[in-house]
C-alpha cells in the first residue's frame, strides 16, 4: 500500500496533536473542524509541544464531510458525547477496506462504529496523551502521548497483533508518537478503566486534581476501592487485571504532574462529560453478567446529576 491518507474527525486536543504530527511526518491529513474552521483554514495550526513547537501553516481543512476526500484511516477523535453523529459523519468519508481508528475513552465504543460500517476494519486506539486546545488552532501539548492499539473483532475476541495495526503504529511511530500493540482491545480498555473511573469521576465531585485526591488519606483509599471494583468488572468480561497493575497506577499518579483530568475540564468548561462511555458501559456490560459495581454506580448517579444540572 503506498502512503496511506488520513482523515480527523474532531480537530481538538487529541485529534489536532495527532493529526498534526502525522502531516508534519509527510503524510497526507484532512481534517474535520467545527468552531475554529475559519481560522484554521487561514492560519493553520500551532502546536506547542514538550517533544518541540511547531506550525503547520497550511492545513486541508473542512467544515462538512461530504467535502473530504474518502481516505485509508479515518480517526475518530470526537467525544463520545458526539458519537450520535458519527452515523453521518464515518460512511462518506472511509474507503472501502479502510481502517476506522476509534481515539476515544470509555468502553464499547468500537461496538458503536461497527454497527455504522461494516466494510472496515477497526482498530481501538488508548490515548494517554495530557494535550489542551488554548485558543483556535492553537493545541498545547503538556505531557505524554503514547498510544496502545488493539484490532476489534466481534464481541472483542483477542486479534493478536494484524498487519494493519502495524502499518498504522508505523506511520505513528514515524511521526513521532510513542506506540504499543496490544493483542487484547478489551483487556486495554478495561485497564485505561482502572483510571479514567477513579480519577475523572472523583476530580469532577470533589473539584480536586489528581495531586489532592493522592494526597488525602481518605480519597486515596476511595481511589484505590474504585480500581479494584474496576478490575472485577473487567473479571465479568473474562479478562484479569493484575494486582501489580493496580499498584503501579497508584504510584504512576503520585508522581505526575498535577493534573486536571479531560472530564474535569470539560466540567469546568461546562461541556457535556462523557459520562456513559466510561462509567455507563462499564456498569451496564458488569450488571448484564450479574455484577453490581457499587462504588462506580455512586459516582454514574452523582455525575448524571451534576452534567444534567451544570450541562
Amino acid at each position: 500500500m503506498s502512503e496511506r491518507s488520513y482523515a480527523i474527525l474532531g480537530t481538538g486536543a487529541l485529534g489536532g496533536f495527532y493529526g498534526a504530527k502525522l502531516q508534519k511526518a509527510g503524510l497526507d491529513v484532512h481534517f474535520l473542524l467545527r468552531s475554529d474552521y475559519e481560522y484554521v483554514s487561514k492560519s493553520g495550526l500551532v502546536v506547542e509541544s514538550i517533544d518541540g513547537d511547531f506550525t503547520l501553516t497550511q492545513v486541508n481543512a473542512y467544515d462538512d464531510v461530504a467535502k473530504m476526500p474518502q481516505c485509508d484511516v479515518v480517526v475518530v477523535s470526537l467525544k463520545t458525547t458526539q458519537n450520535h453523529l458519527l452515523p453521518q459523519m464515518l460512511p462518506p468519508v472511509v474507503k472501502d477496506n479502510g481502517v476506522v481508528l476509534v481515539l476515544q475513552n470509555g468502553l464499547a465504543v468500537e461496538e458503536e462504529v461497527a454497527k455504522i460500517v461494516d466494510n472496515v476494519t477497526i482498530i481501538g486506539g488508548l490515548c494517554f496523551l495530557c494535550s489542551n486546545k488554548v485558543a483556535d488552532g492553537h493545541i498545547r501539548h503538556l505531557d505524554y502521548g503514547q498510544i496502545t492499539l488493539g484490532e476489534y473483532a466481534a464481541n472483542y475476541e483477542p486479534m493478536g497483533i494484524t498487519p494493519r495495526m502495524q502499518q498504522i503504529a508505523d506511520d505513528f511511530t514515524n511521526a513521532g508518537i510513542a506506540i504499543e500493540l496490544t493483542e487484547d482491545l478489551l483487556l486495554g480498555r478495561w485497564k485505561k478503566l482502572v483510571w479514567n473511573i477513579p480519577y475523572n469521576g472523583l476530580s469532577v465531585i470533589l473539584n480536586a486534581r489528581t495531586d489532592e485526591l493522592m494526597a488525602n488519606l481518605h480519597t486515596r483509599e476511595l481511589v484505590e476501592k474504585v480500581m479494584y471494583e474496576v478490575s472485577a468488572g473487567a473479571k465479568t468480561a473474562g479478562r484479569v487485571i493484575a494486582e501489580s497493575f493496580i499498584q503501579t497506577m497508584l504510584e504512576y499518579t503520585v508522581k505526575m504532574k498535577p493534573y486536571r483530568t479531560s472530564m474535569k475540564i470539560d466540567y469546568d468548561e461546562r461541556r457535556p462529560l462523557e459520562v456513559e462511555a466510561i462509567f455507563g458501559n462499564p456498569l451496564r456490560k458488569a450488571q448484564a453478567a450479574g455484577v453490581d459495581l457499587q462504588l462506580i454506580r455512586c459516582l454514574y448517579q452523582q455525575l448524571k446529576f451534576l452534567d444534567m444540572r451544570d450541562g
